[in-house]
C-alpha cells in the first residue's frame, strides 16, 4: 500500500520575492542615493560587484558548457590537500634534519630550495632524503637549471630503495618563463628552453606522479598584477609548454600531466576563491583545442602560495591574520597543496616560531575547521558562481590577445604583459598612497607604540631587479606593495636613535564631533611615518589650546576643528605659534583655504592627500635624515 507523503515547502509562509522587489526596497533604503554608485563596487580587475546576486545571474553566461564539479576539481572524495613547507638548504646534513622534523609535525609536502651555485651529487640526494619515506611525503626541488640533473638521481634512488613510483609525488621548477619575464634572458636559448622540457618529461617517464614543468604565476603578482592577469598569463604559459613541445612529437596528455601551476593567493577572499576554481575551467577550455586522449589530464594541479605583494614589515603580525584568509581562499578553491609564509619573511629569516604559526594554520583550517572534508564547498553561491564565471571571460579575452601575439615569450618582446602588470602596480601603489587602498599597520591603523630600532637591510625596502646583464627585453620587477611608506617609518625610527623622536601635537577646538574625528585621522596620519603623536579631547577656547601646545614642545601643530572655524582659528594660532612648529590644518575646506593660507597656513592633510609624498616633505622640514 502506497503511503501518501506530504510535500512540505520550506518556509512556505514567505513568499517569492523578485529581484525587483529587492531593488525597490534597497533604493529606498538608501533614500534617494544613486543605485549603483553607492551599492556597485569596481574590482581593480574590472569587475563589477553587486550588492547581491540570485540565480538569474547564472543564466547569462559567457561558456554555456561552464559546470564545476567534482571532477573539474579532480577531488572525488574530499577537499584533502598537501600542507607544504620549504627548506633553504644551506647544508645538506641541517636541511634533513628540519624535513624529518616537519614531517612530524603534520607537514606532508616539503620544497628544498638550492642556489644556483650549489653543486648536487647522488650521494648529496641520498643524505638530504634520508630517513624519510618518499611515498609518504611530497618532495619538491626548487633547483631551477639544476632540475634534469636532480630528477635522474631521485628517479634513481626511488629504484634502489624499491619504492613505488606510482605514490612518489614531487617536482622540479623549471621554467623557462619566469627566467625570460624577471632575468629577460633564456637560461641558453629559446630551442634548448623547450628541448630541455621534452626531455625533462621523458626523464620522468617512470615517475608519473612527478610535475617537470612549472608556471609560477604567483610571481607575477608578487610584481603586481591583478587576478585576471595572473590567470591569462600563466594559461598562457601552460599552452605555450603544450604548443611548443607537441612541436616536438610529445602527446598533449603527457605534457598536460607534467605542468604544475603556482598561484598566488592575496586577501581578496572571494575572488582568490573564484580564481582557482576560474583556473581550472580556462585549462580544461584551452586543452579542449588540442585534443585530449584521456579527460584526467585535463585536470590542472595546483599549488598555492600566500602572497608577499600585501605582506608588512611593520605590525608584522598582522601577515598571520592576511595568511589566515588567503589560505582559507586557496583551501575553499580547491588547492592541491599550499604554503603559507612566515610572518616575519618579509624582512628576515623566518624564525622557528613564525614558521610554527605558518604551519599550524593549515593545520587548524584541516583538523579544526574540517574544510578538507567537502569537495567545492563554493559550488552553488550564487556570488562566487557569478564571480568565477566573470573572471573566466576577463582572463580569456586577456589570454586570446596574448595568443594573437604568438604565445607569452612573444608578448614579453612585444612589451605587452610588462605594460599590463606595471599599469596595475602603478595604479595599486597610487591606491595605497591616497589610502583607498588600506594596509593595516602600513598606511592606516598604525601601531603607535611600535619601532624597529635595528637598521633593516636597505633592499626589503626596494624593488628585486634580477634583470641580467645581457637582457634581451624589459624586465619585471618584484616587491612588496608599503614599501615606500615603510621606508619612511625605518628612516624615523633610525633618526630617533640618535635624536628627540618628532613629535605631533593635536590641537582640538570648536565643533566637538569635527575636532574629534580629524584628530583622530591625524594622529593615524602622522604615526604612520613613526612621529610621536599626542592627542587631546579637545579645548574650549584658543589661548588655552595654545599654551598646551607650546609645553608641548611639539614639531609640528595640527589644529583640528570644523571647515567653518578654520579661518579664525588659522589666523589666531600662527600669531601665537608660527615660530614654534610646523603648523597643519586636518582636512581641506575648499571654500576657505584662501582665508587659511592668507592667515599664514599653508599645509593640509585630508582623506585624498598621498601620504607617501606628505610625510616625506615633512620629514625633509624636520631634518629627519
Amino acid at each position: 500500500m502506497k503511503q501518501n507523503i506530504k510535500k512540505n515547502q520550506l518556509f512556505k509562509e514567505f513568499p517569492p520575492t523578485s529581484t525587483d522587489v529587492w531593488e525597490t526596497q534597497l533604493k529606498k533604503d538608501i533614500k534617494g542615493a544613486d543605485y549603483e554608485k553607492t551599492l556597485f563596487t569596481n574590482t581593480r580587475e574590472g569587475i563589477q560587484i553587486k550588492p547581491f546576486y540570485r540565480k538569474e545571474d547564472l543564466k547569462n553566461v559567457l561558456f554555456p558548457d561552464m559546470h564545476f564539479t567534482s571532477d573539474l576539481l579532480g577531488k572525488k572524495k574530499n577537499n584533502d590537500w598537501l600542507i607544504r613547507q620549504d627548506i633553504l638548504v644551506d647544508t645538506i646534513s641541517k636541511a634533513n634534519k628540519k624535513a624529518i622534523e616537519l614531517t612530524s609535525k603534520g607537514v606532508t609536502s616539503i620544497g628544498f630550495l638550492f642556489s644556483d651555485q650549489f653543486q648536487l651529487s647522488v650521494r648529496d640526494i641520498e643524505l638530504l632524503m634520508e630517513n624519510i619515506n618518499a611515498e609518504e611525503l611530497e618532495v619538491n626541488f626548487m633547483c631551477g637549471p639544476a632540475s634534469h640533473k636532480i630528477l635522474a638521481i631521485y628517479e634513481e634512488l626511488v629504484f634502489k630503495y624499491k619504492r613505488n613510483p606510482d605514490k612518489i609525488k614531487g617536482s622540479v621548477d623549471f621554467d623557462p618563463f619566469m627566467a625570460y619575464t624577471f632575468r629577460g634572458k633564456l637560461c641558453k636559448t629559446e630551442e634548448y628552453a623547450f628541448t630541455h622540457s621534452k626531455q625533462l618529461v621523458h626523464a620522468a617517464k617512470t615517475l608519473p606522479n612527478f610535475r617537470v614543468l612549472a608556471v609560477h604565476g604567483h610571481n607575477l603578482r608578487h610584481a603586481g598584477a591583478t587576478v585576471v592577469q595572473e590567470l591569462a598569463f600563466s594559461l598562457a604559459q601552460g599552452v605555450e609548454y603544450i604548443t611548443r613541445l607537441t612541436e616536438l612529437g610529445l602527446s598533449t596528455d603527457k605534457i598536460a600531466k607534467r605542468i604544475k601551476f603556482n598561484f598566488g593567493v592575496g586577501t581578496n577572499y572571494f575572488m582568490e576563491i573564484a580564481k582557482l576554481r576560474a583556473a581550472r575551467y580556462l585549462w580544461v577550455k584551452a586543452l579542449s583545442a588540442f585534443g585530449l586522449e584521456n579527460e584526467d589530464s585535463s585536470q590542472m594541479h595546483i599549488h598555492s602560495v600566500s602572497s608577499g605583494w600585501n605582506k608588512s614589515i611593520y605590525d608584522a603580525h598582522v601577515n598571520i591574520l592576511r595568511t589566515t584568509t588567503e589560505g582559507m581562499s586557496a583551501v575553499l578553491g580547491g588547492t592541491d597543496s599550499l604554503s603559507l609564509t612566515a610572518f616575519d619573511m618579509s624582512y628576515q629569516l623566518p624564525s622557528e616560531f613564525s614558521e610554527r604559526i605558518a604551519r599550524n594554520q593549515q593545520l587548524l583550517l584541516k583538523e579544526e575547521s574540517f574544510l578538507d572534508k567537502v569537495v567545492d564547498p563554493a559550488a552553488g553561491s550564487y556570488y562566487i558562481e557569478s564571480l568565477t564565471n566573470s573572471l573566466v571571460q576577463e582572463a580569456w579575452n586577456l589570454f586570446l590577445h596574448v595568443d594573437e601575439l604568438g604565445g607569452y615569450i612573444s608578448a614579453l618582446r612585444n612589451g605587452l604583459v610588462q605594460v599590463e602588470i606595471e599599469a596595475e602596480e602603478l595604479k595599486s601603489r597610487e591606491a595605497l598612497a591616497t589610502r583607498r587602498e588600506i594596509m593595516l599597520g602600513s598606511n592606516q591603523y598604525p601601531n603607535f607604540k611600535e619601532s624597529i630600532d635595528d637598521m633593516l637591510n636597505p633592499d626589503v625596502f626596494e624593488a628585486l631587479d634580477l634583470t641580467a646583464a645581457t637582457a634581451e627585453i624589459k624586465t619585471l620587477k618584484q616587491s612588496r606593495l608599503s614599501q615606500k611608506i615603510e621606508q619612511i617609518r625605518q628612516k624615523t625610527d633610525q633618526f630617533a636613535q640618535k635624536n628627540q623622536r618628532p613629535k605631533v601635537f593635536m590641537l582640538p577646538l570648536g565643533n566637538k564631533s569635527m575636532r574629534q574625528a580629524r584628530a583622530q585621522f591625524a594622529c593615524n596620519y602622522f604615526a604612520c611615518a613613526g612621529f610621536e603623536v599626542e592627542d587631546n579631547v579637545g579645548f574650549e577656547n584658543v589661548n588655552e589650546g595654545i599654551q598646551a601646545a607650546i609645553d608641548s614642545r611639539a614639531d609640528i601643530i595640527v589644529i583640528c576643528s570644523s571647515n567653518q572655524e578654520y579661518p579664525a582659528y588659522a589666523e589666531a594660532v600662527f600669531d601665537k605659534l608660527q615660530y614654534n612648529a610646523l603648523l597643519v590644518i586636518a582636512g581641506y575646506p575648499k571654500a576657505f583655504i584662501e582665508e587659511i593660507e592668507e592667515a599664514g597656513i599653508n599645509r593640509f592633510i585630508h582623506v585624498k592627500s598621498n601620504i607617501v609624498e606628505d610625510l616625506k616633505k615633512f620629514q625633509f622640514e624636520l631634518g629627519v635624515e
